[in-house]
């Protein structure tokens, strides 16, 4: 989670459902935070989800892309390997 300590805190406005809205206070009233701490939390979460999502879609394409060079390799020493083993008796 970010650390607000010490940051500089800005205003921002936004506009929500009125539905939303008063779900935000429910919640926050059983939290026992105040609305502003909740949507910070809240915001703070979801940019995470967002960040491992985008670092987990990175990391597959790396991995697939591996997984290939790894299989072109592979393909390219595939008669290596018997070359320097003697020839089986008949």
């Amino acid at each position: 989670m970010l650390s607000t300590t010490r940051q500089e805190k800005v205003r921002i406005n936004i506009q929500l459902p009125a539905a939303i809205k008063d779900k935000l206070f429910q919640a926050s009233s059983r939290q026992g935070k105040k609305v502003s701490a909740l949507v910070r939390e809240s915001i703070e979460e979801k940019l995470n989800q967002l960040d491992r999502r985008d670092f987990e879609e990175r990391m597959k394409v790396a991995y697939q892309d591996l997984a290939e060079e790894n299989l072109n390799i592979s393909e390219d020493f595939k008669f290596s390997d018997a070359e320097n083993l003697p020839e089986a008796a008949p």
